[in-house]
């Protein structure tokens, strides 16, 4: 990249403060107390993002008198429930076609539980009075590439021809009078199966929703081990132990307590840039008066979208995976990505030339081989996990919880009859072949946004496995 555009991306960082936008809000709520001496439970929740916040809102919904208990080891949405970038999808999937590729033969119900579940979050958004700047604006996919534009058109035939309601094709002349970028080629927009919400607003309304709801939740309490007793199971925690009818794990990217569940998936970091609040005549160079969250469509993408204060999110991109799998709260900021970030920024929208960055921030997601969540029990049917979102569980995390709560139950309902439920994804092999693996497919994506979207050996052999990748 010039030396003269690295230069404008340093200096609208200059201001940028290293933390997420979504948490810095005088809002933001006080946390509630540790966990100190023993309880005891109809239902323990171990993790307060949205996989367990809404495990222990729905628990509390199907059974009132349950008693809930929801432990976390930091704060309630402090992780990636408080750092995405506020995309509240329908697809349980990680989009139609991969679950298309994975599970042709129930992606029809997928799609239809998928819908079912975003019109439910929004029910459940107005029933609790949560204030989370909730927009059911859709989501437009962007070609900045000839060789997208091409894959864009052949997709949409695709989904026309096997009878989907699917998105609509829209040329350059279209999109950008969507939102206006001289990088824009064609798109597809999806008018009503993403929304756009404040993430962190969205956790801490959860919250609340199930302090009303009567489930005890300690903060500053982290899980420490699984062990079984009697006819349920105990959870040790740093000041004492939860005795549970049943065990709810909704810790996602944190170790499993349950230990083989571990192998399945990996910490992935992932980096996002918020600018200040844009002025009228800003907003209108670019238009984006329909406020659809947008992403572009190289396999090393970017995602964005406007906060409700007219500021513009900006993220993805880089997907770094840490030797070992380690989590490590060093990576959070990782200021050579930023700076790339930036750049490509202003590539987009050289209009807004001049804007600065007021939030500079990154964070780990779970990824699995599969790309979107998979699920099970462990001691007998007493511990239900479900994980490995992979960046889509603003939305899949609400069904997820409905999944732990079937099993936990033991019953056989329409969600716990899918293959997708049904089966696990491939698990990662051990060090160095899993760092090795993935830092290959890395550079094998960029080879391929550099080349017309021409995949190597390496990619076409893992696409013929079903782990083909993108960030």
């Amino acid at each position: 990249m010039a030396p003269d555009a690295m230069r404008t991306a340093a200096r609208s960082l200059a201001d940028a403060r290293p933390l997420s936008y979504w948490l810095d809000d005088p809002g933001r709520p006080q946390a509630l107390p540790a966990l100190t001496g023993d309880e005891h439970c109809d239902l323990l929740v171990v993790g307060g993002g949205y996989s367990g916040l809404w495990t222990a809102l729905l628990a509390k919904e199907r059974d009132p008198g349950r008693d809930v208990v929801l432990i976390e080891g930091d704060e309630v949405g402090w992780a990636a429930s408080g750092r995405n970038g506020g995309f509240c999808a329908a697809s349980l999937t990680h989009g139609l076609a991969n679950g298309l590729e994975r599970w042709p033969d129930e992606i029809g119900t997928l799609e239809e539980l998928g819908a079912r579940n975003l019109d439910a979050i929004e029910a459940a958004v107005a029933r609790y009075a949560i204030d989370c700047d909730f927009e059911r604006t859709g989501e437009i996919d962007v070609a900045t590439q000839p060789h997208q534009l091409e894959e864009l058109r052949a997709w949409h035939r695709t989904t026309r021809e096997l009878g989907f309601d699917g998105p609509e094709l829209l040329d350059r002349d279209q999109v950008r009078a969507e939102v206006d970028s001289p990088t824009f080629l064609g798109g597809l927009l999806d008018r009503h199966g993403v929304a756009m919400l404040h993430p962190a607003k969205l956790a801490w309304g959860l919250k609340d929703a199930c302090l009303g709801l009567g489930v005890r939740i300690f903060e500053h309490t982290r899980g420490l081990d699984l062990a079984a007793s009697g006819p349920g199971a105990a959870v040790r925690t740093p000041y004492g132990r939860v005795f549970a009818r049943r065990v709810a794990l909704a810790t996602n990217i944190f170790p499993s307590l349950v230990k083989r569940v571990r192998a399945y998936t990996v910490p992935v970091y992932d980096y996002a840039l918020m600018t200040e609040p844009l002025d009228a005549d800003r907003l209108a160079s670019v238009g984006w008066a329909n406020r659809q969250g947008l992403g572009d469509s190289a396999n090393q993408f970017h995602y964005f979208r406007l906060s409700a204060d007219n500021r513009i999110l900006w993220g993805g991109y880089d997907a770094i995976y840490p030797y070992g799998g380690r989590l490590d709260s060093r990576l959070d900021q990782r200021p050579e990505t930023f700076l790339k970030l930036a750049a490509q920024f202003f590539e987009c929208f050289p209009q807004l030339a001049g804007v600065g960055f007021s939030h500079a921030w990154g964070g780990a997601i779970d990824t699995c081989s599969r790309f979107s969540a998979f699920f099970g029990t462990a001691h007998g049917g007493r511990v239900a996990y479900a994980a490995g979102y992979t960046g889509l569980g603003v939305g899949a995390t609400r069904f997820g919880a409905d999944v732990m709560l079937d099993l936990l139950a033991g019953e056989r309902t329409e969600r716990t009859r899918l293959a997708m439920v049904r089966s696990k994804p491939m698990p990662f092999p051990p060090e160095p072949f899993a760092w090795a693996g993935i830092e290959l497919t890395r550079r094998s994506l960029a080879r391929a946004d550099s080349h017309g979207g021409h995949r190597n050996l390496w990619l076409r052999t893992m696409d013929r496995m079903g782990l083909g990748f993108d960030s």
